[in-house]
């Protein structure tokens, strides 16, 4: 399973981007999530869902502003970020689970992309 993430880049708090994952055939049956690393801090838990996309699950912290969803015919999993703080600026990250369902928790992870930068400013 190769994950390659893009959408990153730097907009305005209040902004909105969306970050794309694409998954690949062979993660079509696995839950997948993105996490974000702020400098200095460690990797958190932003939003996952299962392999057939029920079941979306938040941080508290992005609950109501961010949407996580998939295009299985696409083999692709994005993050919707409306409503863009400056505390969301990070490195984004998508994963794939080992499991069907999605998880909070980056042990449940077998592969990662390799991340796109988020930088919300003013």
């Amino acid at each position: 399973v190769q994950l390659q993430a893009s959408g990153g880049g730097q907009v305005q708090i209040g902004g909105s981007l969306r970050l794309s994952c694409a998954a690949g055939r062979t993660a079509s049956n696995n839950g997948m999530g993105w996490f974000r690393q702020a400098p200095g801090k460690e990797r958190e838990f932003v939003a996952t869902l299962d392999w057939n996309g029920a079941n979306p699950h938040y941080a508290d912290s992005v609950k109501g502003r961010f949407t996580i969803s998939r295009d299985r015919v696409k083999n692709t999993v994005y993050l919707q970020m409306n409503s863009l703080k400056a505390e969301d600026t990070a490195v984004y990250y998508c994963a794939a689970s080992r499991y069907a369902r999605g998880s909070s928790q980056t042990g449940a992870y077998v592969k990662w992309g390799q991340g796109t930068q988020v930088t919300v400013s003013s």
